[in-house]
């Protein structure tokens, strides 16, 4: 294979900034091919945050692995500068170009895009500005890259239309791939001929080329598709700093407020075998000395115990930790990481969502108050010293008994600790809930930011052991997080007009200025309440309508009627179809595919 050389513009201006590890590149496991007297499609993935959270995601690793197979393509990276590089950046009129080769964002192909926090927005124009990019769809020409976007925000697309040419929705491993050849085949035609193709791979969305709603592509069997076999290794420290596996995709909990569960749709797992033989490879090939095995609900696994009996003497041998990130609130899991040497780090992480039994009856949380008992205790009796809980506020049917219910199970936390004789610190992270879309309460009215606040300082108020520390989000970016999440196509007007006003950053607490963002929607004429704080009409065309994750909205409603009367819904797993809609277009759906049997499961 051909290599590029490696030419970084940003070089001169790493002494100047902060962690200048975040620009330098180089990193073992990325590179940049050469055309070799070949065109190749060349894409650049970017992600709209800063360097050490965009490279903890491994939807971006898969996908980077995948297109380095791709004889007919290449794959390069960039990440939003910090403000205080971007300043540099302007103050030295030096273009943002792509880790591997410092090639300018304008001289790619394509430059695709990770949405998976609504308040990134603004970074997207930031990285399109600094890559020489028209910000607008309607601005570029032929000879400007197709910008396009992934992950979870491509399944609510009208915020971001106006600066986005296509939209690829599911799994990227299938449509990606097809892309890039069609991109490679229409070099030299015109943006329109481009567009109108693309718009014919099942799971891309071009807006305005269809009239039907967009489906989403699936990978059906995961043993039988791409698995990545390396990574690329940071050369400075980032939030997940481990070699990862995905384990399955999909859930069948059925959680009624959890986007994630719903788009990933149908479950569909991977084999104890294909995982063993990947995870090997990959430690082999990168040299890291923790894995993580991923999924929305890893203990959920059906592989997990024969994959623990095939990997336990080659991790042991190569003193490599094992983590399992998502841990369901029961003392079977807990008792499961007790087992492996990576969870005995630091403290143990549970969600119980609501305060109270009856709230995560309406949620379809599928845990009560003996399973949080149970989690708890078994968390002390074996060793972990610190337990983080996370909670909503403003959950559909709140009351006062709820969130009081939140400080009864923080206490009950501290009294496990003092049985078990550990110190027993208890930190509590209270969030806003934000009514999504494509969820059983996408047509839910979001609670006002007053209410989130009052309620915050009310729940802060209750706690009296020294032993708990909370804390609540703040009310303005979880109002924004909803606008976004639900909004039409005129909010991207606003992101322009907050952006040039200064706005950057907006997931970050320290950055973010809701000023900004009131100056830019009073400038605009834009009233943004009505888009979180309305209850929509169930007959009511929705934004997002015009994508099709797979699950039917008669189905959506009916978990919201049962949600608001707080009756659970069974995990599908058990057997008994609940009649999401996947069963149609996926028979195996409650089989879970390759990977095993639902009566397989736990």
């Amino acid at each position: 294979m051909i290599l590029e050389e490696m030419k970084n513009p940003l070089i001169p201006l790493l002494a100047s900034v902060k962690r200048p590890g975040r620009y330098a590149g180089g990193e073992w496991g990325a590179f940049a091919k050469a055309g070799g007297g070949r065109k190749l499609a060349r894409i650049c993935l970017a992600f709209p945050d800063v360097y050490e959270v965009g490279m903890s995601y491994l939807g971006y690793q898969i996908l980077y692995s995948l297109v380095k197979t791709l004889d007919y393509a290449d794959v390069e990276r960039v990440y939003c500068p910090w403000p205080d590089m971007e300043a540099a950046m302007r103050s030295a009129r030096s273009a943002l170009g792509s880790l591997e080769s410092g090639r300018p964002l304008r001289d790619f192909d394509v430059v695709g895009f990770t949405l998976q926090y609504e308040l990134c927005s603004t970074n997207i124009l930031t990285i399109l500005d600094l890559g020489g990019i028209p910000l607008l769809s309607a601005e570029r020409g032929a000879r400007d890259p197709i910008v396009i976007g992934g992950g979870g925000g491509a399944c609510s697309p009208a915020p971001l239309e106006i600066f986005f040419d296509a939209f690829c929705v599911g799994d990227g491993e299938e449509t990606l791939p097809e892309l890039l050849a069609a991109v490679r085949e229409l070099d030299g035609r015109s943006r329109e001929e481009k567009l109108v193709s693309l718009s014919k791979i099942e799971g891309v969305y071009v807006p305005g080329a269809s009239n039907a709603p967009t489906p989403a592509a699936v990978v059906e069997n995961l043993d039988g598709g791409f698995v990545h076999r390396t990574m690329i290794v940071p050369n400075c420290s980032i939030i997940h700093d481990r070699a990862e596996v995905q384990v399955f995709r999909g859930c069948t909990r059925g959680c009624r407020f959890c986007q994630a569960g719903m788009i990933g749709r149908p479950r569909r797992e991977r084999s104890a075998q294909s995982v063993a033989d990947q995870l090997t490879e990959l430690l082999g090939n990168t040299g890291w000395e923790e894995a993580g095995l991923l999924s929305l609900a890893t203990c959920d696994w059906s592989g997990l115990g024969e994959l623990l009996r095939a990997m336990s003497e080659p991790l042991v041998r190569g003193n490599i930790k094992l983590s399992l990130p998502s841990l369901r609130m029961d003392s079977f899991s807990v008792e499961l990481a007790a087992g492996l040497e990576g969870m005995r780090r630091g403290g143990i992480t549970f969600a119980p969502e609501a305060g109270s039994e009856r709230l995560r009856r309406v949620i379809n949380k599928g845990i009560d108050d003996g399973d949080i008992a149970a989690a708890l205790d078994a968390a002390f009796r074996h060793g972990w010293e610190r337990v983080k809980l996370y909670f909503m506020m403003g959950l559909p049917t709140e009351t006062e008994a709820d969130l009081d219910g939140i400080v009864e199970v923080a206490d009950s936390a501290v009294h496990y600790a003092r049985a078990n004789k550990r110190r027993g610190e208890v930190s509590v992270s209270v969030a806003g809930f934000v009514p999504k879309p494509h969820t059983p309460f996408q047509w839910e009215a979001q609670a006002t930011r007053e209410y989130l606040r009052d309620r915050g300082r009310y729940v802060k108020s209750r706690v009296k052991s020294k032993k708990i520390s909370l804390s609540y989000h703040e009310p303005d970016q979880t109002f924004l997080e909803c606008v976004f999440a639900r909004g039409d196509r005129s909010l991207g007007f606003a992101t322009l007009e907050a952006w040039r006003m200064g706005a950057r950053f907006d997931g970050w607490t320290e950055r973010f200025d809701m000023g900004l963002w009131e100056g830019a929607f009073r400038s605009l004429g834009i009233d943004p309440d009505p888009y979180a704080a309305r209850e929509r009409a169930v007959d009511e065309d929705l934004p997002w309508d015009v994508i099709d994750v797979g699950v039917d909205k008669g189905f959506l409603l009916s978990e919201r009627e049962r949600a608001l009367r707080a009756e659970p819904t069974p995990d599908c797993a058990g057997g008994v179809c609940n009649g999401c809609g996947w069963s149609a277009r996926f028979p195996d759906c409650g089989g879970f595919g390759a990977g095993g049997r639902a009566d397989a499961a736990r």
